[in-house]
């Protein structure tokens, strides 16, 4: 069968590049194919048939059911008000969370940023974004088969990026980063005063309280009592900006975090321990407790920590790293404008 291929220069819609490619191919599969996220352009799935495009010359493929890497943009797909899906693939998933979700449910029943995303898989909910895999479309099939693992988190008014596997072997491949700290992790941070240098490292044994819901900074020797109990951290810190509060009230400092190693609250647990406690946090900032004398204190109702960067090597081969980045969220940007004006 002869292939008539259309005009060259002129612009035409993906389903017809799709058609000359495969004219033996009827007109309804094609926009299966398309709708399923099977049919890329320069390496870029397109699920819009109508989509105007110039000749792919080459570039158009068609691709198996199996679950290959979506692009979702550069601002990510919102598949909930506080659940931003910035990648997805087989073996992994990166989400940015917003502030006051759980990460990983901690009950069955637990409102989380991992069961939304399995329900995004599932079709119970849609990305609500214009374009592809946006508002009306759908995932590849292949997708309804991966469940998202869990691999690390982010505390529950902590925002910011972090990943999930897709399967078992992808989740003991990425723990595996995290126990030997080649998974990278930063964070930025609003902090109550200004530290010595600036830039360092703290090292500390941490030690959690009985019902696991705050870290304690212990010494040398309780940490040989505490056996297993005590674990080390250590956290890489940088000042980014100072702002001063107006009437001379003190300081507030932008910082940004590396982690080294991953405990529960451990920014949070090593800054106050430091005397630089966190903006908002209502656990280890003294000011906030409910039994706090009346001190003058910002108004901010989290801890002002927000998890900007994850590096990692993606599990499955060829192993290649990547960079994933949250930007601020609207909380902390605006917390940073009210600083930076001196409205604070």
């Amino acid at each position: 069968m002869t292939t008539t291929q259309p005009n060259d220069k002129a612009m035409r819609p993906l389903l017809e590049w799709l058609l000359a490619q495969y004219p033996d191919t009827p007109k309804t599969r094609a926009k299966q194919w398309i709708a399923a996220g099977r049919v890329s352009v320069n390496g870029k799935i397109i699920r819009l048939p109508h989509q105007l495009l110039s000749n792919p010359a080459g570039t158009l493929e068609l691709h198996d059911r199996r679950a290959t890497a979506l692009e979702c943009g550069p601002t990510g797909w919102q598949i909930h008000p506080r659940v931003t899906l910035l990648h997805i693939d087989a073996a992994l998933a990166v989400v940015n969370k917003g502030p006051g979700l759980l990460a990983v449910p901690a009950q069955h029943d637990d409102t989380s940023a991992l069961g939304l995303l399995a329900d995004f898989l599932t079709g119970a909910l849609r990305a609500n974004t214009r374009g592809a895999g946006g508002r009306g479309y759908s995932l590849p099939p292949a997708y309804r088969r991966l469940h998202p693992l869990p691999v690390h988190r982010l505390d529950q008014y902590t925002s910011g990026v972090f990943c999930m596997a897709m399967n078992p072997s992808a989740r003991q491949h990425l723990i595996a980063q995290l126990q030997t700290r080649a998974m990278r992790r930063e964070y930025v941070a609003y902090v109550e005063g200004r530290p010595t240098q600036p830039r360092g490292t703290w090292r500390n044994w941490l030690k959690l309280r009985d019902d696991e819901m705050r870290q304690f900074v212990i010494t040398d020797t309780e940490a040989q009592l505490a056996g297993d109990a005590a674990v080390e951290a250590i956290t890489h810190y940088e000042v980014l900006t100072e702002f001063p509060l107006t009437g001379g009230a003190g300081i507030v400092s932008k910082l940004r975090f590396r982690l080294e190693t991953g405990c529960k609250h451990q920014i949070r647990a090593q800054a106050a321990y430091a005397g630089l406690p966190l903006v908002g946090d209502h656990v280890y900032n003294r000011k906030y407790r409910e039994n706090a004398p009346q001190t003058p204190r910002i108004n901010f109702p989290r801890q002002a920590l927000h998890a900007a960067m994850l590096s990692l090597e993606h599990p499955a081969p060829p192993h290649e790293r990547r960079t994933w980045t949250a930007a601020l969220p609207k909380d902390l940007f605006k917390l940073e404008t009210l600083l930076r004006t001196g409205r604070i």
